[in-house]
Parts: C-alpha cells; sequence; structure tokens
C-alpha cells in the first residue's frame, strides 16, 4: 500500500485523511474483509481526535491565533517577495544588498510561514535578531527602508507567541491531552490496519486478491494527498499551519 508522511499534514488535512481512509474500508465489507476490530479501533481514535480538535477551534484564543499567523506569514512572505523582486534589480547595489538578505533568511531554511506554530515563532526572533544586531544587515535592511516591515512582523510574531502561551495555559488546565499525542495515538491505529491489510493481501495464495479493490481506493486517496503535499514544498503558500 503506498505510503504518507502522516506528520506533514496539518491538522485538518489530517483529520480529513484519516476519516476519508475509513470510510473507504467501511464500503468495502470491512467484515468480510477480516479488518473490523482494528476500523473499529482506528475509528474510536479518530473521534477521540476529532473532539479534542473542536475543543481546541472553539477556544477564542484559537481563533486569535489563526488571524496572527496569518498577520505574520503575510509580513514574512511580503518581506521575501519584496526582496526576491529587488535580486534582479538592474542597480547592482540593490542587487546585491537584496541577496545579501535573502541569503540570510535561507539560514533559516525555505517557506519559514510553512513552519509549524513554535518553530515560526522561534525562526522570526533569530531572524530578527539578525536584521537588528549584523552591521552588514542593518546596512541593507535601511537601504530598503524596511524597518516598518521588520516591526510589523515583530509584533505580529510577540502578540502570537503571548497568545499561544496563554491558550496553551488554559487548554492544558482543561484537558491534559494534546493534539500531537492524540495524533499519535491515531497514528498507531492507522498503521495497524494498513498493515492487517497487507499482510491479509499478501497470504492469498489463489488470485484475485479480495484486499486488491480497497487497496487500489485506498492509494488514490493517499495519491492525492502525497500530491498537496509535494505542490505545498514546491511552491510558497502564503497561508497559516
Amino acid at each position: 500500500m503506498n505510503t504518507i508522511e502522516l506528520q506533514l499534514l496539518r491538522n485538518a488535512e489530517y483529520l480529513q485523511y484519516v476519516k476519508d481512509f475509513s470510510g473507504i474500508i467501511a464500503l468495502n465489507n470491512p467484515a468480510t474483509l477480516q479488518i473490523d476490530a482494528k476500523l473499529s479501533a482506528f475509528n474510536t481514535k479518530i473521534s477521540d481526535l476529532e473532539n479534542l480538535y473542536k475543543k481546541a477551534l472553539a477556544n477564542e484564543k484559537t481563533q486569535d491565533l489563526l488571524l496572527l499567523d496569518e498577520r505574520r506569514d503575510n509580513a514574512i512572505n511580503g518581506i521575501y517577495y519584496f526582496l526576491l523582486g529587488h535580486s534582479y534589480h538592474f542597480e547592482a547595489d540593490k542587487k546585491q544588498k537584496a541577496q545579501l538578505l535573502l541569503d540570510n533568511m535561507a539560514l533559516y531554511g525555505s517557506g519559514i510561514a510553512r513552519l509549524n506554530y513554535q518553530a515560526e515563532t522561534a525562526t522570526l526572533n533569530n531572524l530578527i535578531r539578525d536584521w537588528e544586531n549584523k552591521p552588514e544587515l542593518i546596512d541593507a535592511v535601511a537601504s530598503f527602508n524596511l524597518s516598518a516591515w521588520i516591526n510589523e512582523m515583530k509584533t505580529a510574531n510577540d502578540l502570537f507567541n503571548t497568545t499561544y502561551l496563554s491558550r496553551t495555559q488554559e487548554y492544558g488546565d482543561a484537558n491534559p491531552e494534546t493534539i500531537k499525542s492524540k495524533r499519535e495515538e491515531v497514528n498507531s491505529a492507522y498503521y495497524a490496519l494498513r498493515d492487517r491489510i497487507d499482510a491479509l493481501h499478501l497470504l492469498v495464495e489463489t488470485p484475485p486478491s479480495p484486499y486488491a479493490t480497497v487497496i487500489k481506493q485506498l492509494n488514490a486517496l493517499t495519491d492525492q494527498y502525497n500530491v498537496l503535499l509535494m505542490n505545498r514544498k514546491d511552491v510558497p503558500p502564503l497561508e497559516g499551519k
């Protein structure tokens, strides 16, 4: 069966993927395929995750986080595309300084706005620290008058971090389980179900295998999500997590 890097899926995508995976199996008579017990265990974990995810989304601070994350993403992406345009400038000095700042951004990886919440917070803090303390970068920033952009990014990032920590405290007090740990539980049930289907399929001695159809359908689903992940790597998105 085709594989997918589950950890790369954002929470909403992950939840939809596992629900679709379960739904396809449910349409293929799981009792006859001898996988109904594994499917039931999988569905239980999915339900737990979905309830936890809905609870997190209902938190007022979660909505604030989404807006603040979009705000800081817009800032870093705006700076990036501004510098990218100037890296083609006909004036050598502007071209060189734009590339200098882009090279510094590249030290922290491509697609900063794609990072998870905590990683993006730390990366933006480090980037801002570089641009505020390294003489050659200070000069490049000043030459493009980027201070307003950087202040916006810093403000949004600081507000995001403050709100994130506050939500974590409230959320932790309300429910000790985290979406991350619950996803790991769903992962375990997912792999147990997937591996059982593969194992039973391999044990079929006389073709056609009764598992061939469901495997083909599940592979088509997985391929769709793999394309989504591949496109995300190729094109820096202007969105949150």
